[in-house]
């Protein structure tokens, strides 16, 4: 039972990496190889604004509906937007491929509350927690690979219609295959009796947002995790294209920054749940 968790958890979290890695790692070299101006490129990172504002309708999924009603729905909408990328030339409908990846992250987002929902429904003690924090992190940082580096290869042989129809295909399979999943059986009862018991003010954001914001030492935390994210996010999106700009390949890109890159990242987030699993 345990094992039929954290393979479905580690699933969803990998199709919920994939349009990370993609708008990270392989659309600035795509774009960058088709002569698009580095500040354009840079401002693609206004596409992951769905994921701040996510907190808005967080209360909506977690209080309508089931968990599996959302994911299907989510990882559905998915496979149709990559369908429609698919029809899309990236060269000259720039604005069309920021839609495309807006509405993907969009998705993406709403997905990650229903998931992260199923999660803590699902995992049990300090020990499942941990585990499941790894499948978490690992499962996300895989799909990222997929998209930014495996991918990145498939674009450079297949093209850009291949390639998106390739992620229809892997996007509608998981919505099957969360349709079907045993581990929800049961969920939608239980959930309706969690939504009739909830607190009034979690359909208050800003409630729960100054509550948090009250906790000792949350505001030095949240300073310290922004800065490390703008520093990640910025050695990850442009030192890939100073590297492109001195005739490094898309190919060897992909290998090096999209897969090896990150396996050291999935070792060290595999390394950390391992321990809080072991030692607490």
């Amino acid at each position: 039972m345990m094992n039929d968790k954290l393979v479905f958890l580690g699933l969803l979290y990998f199709i919920q990496g994939i349009p990370y890695g993609l708008q990270s790692s392989l659309l600035p070299v795509y774009l960058r190889g088709a002569g698009h101006s580095l500040t354009r490129i840079s401002l693609t990172k206004i596409l992951y604004f769905p994921w701040v504002l996510k907190v808005l309708w967080a209360p909506l999924v977690d209080r309508t509906g089931t968990k599996r009603y959302w994911l299907v729905g989510t990882v559905a909408g998915l496979a149709l937007t990559c369908l429609v990328s698919a029809t899309i030339s990236p060269d000259v409908q720039y604005m069309v491929v920021a839609g495309s990846l807006l509405a993907m992250n969009l998705l993406a987002s709403v997905q990650d509350i229903a998931a992260d929902g199923v999660a803590v429904r699902l995992l049990r003690g300090q020990g499942e927690l941990g585990l499941g924090n790894t499948v978490q992190v690992v499962g996300y940082k895989a799909g990222s690979v997929f998209a930014g580096g495996g991918l990145l290869a498939v674009i450079d042989v297949a093209g850009w219609g291949w390639m998106f129809t390739l992620l229809a295909c892997v996007y509608g399979g998981v919505a099957l295959f969360v349709w079907g999943a045993p581990v929800l059986d049961g969920e939608s009862a239980r959930g309706q009796g969690e939504g009739r018991r909830g607190p009034k003010d979690v359909m208050q954001p800003w409630k729960v947002w100054r509550k948090l914001l009250s906790v000792p030492g949350t505001p030095w935390t949240m300073f310290y995790v922004l800065t490390y994210k703008l520093g990640e996010q910025g050695a990850i999106t442009m030192f890939p294209l100073f590297l492109l700009d001195h005739h490094m390949t898309a190919r060897e890109l992909g290998v090096w920054n999209g897969m090896v890159a990150m396996a050291f990242s999935i070792c060290g987030s595999s390394i950390g749940g391992f321990l809080l699993s072991q030692y607490r």
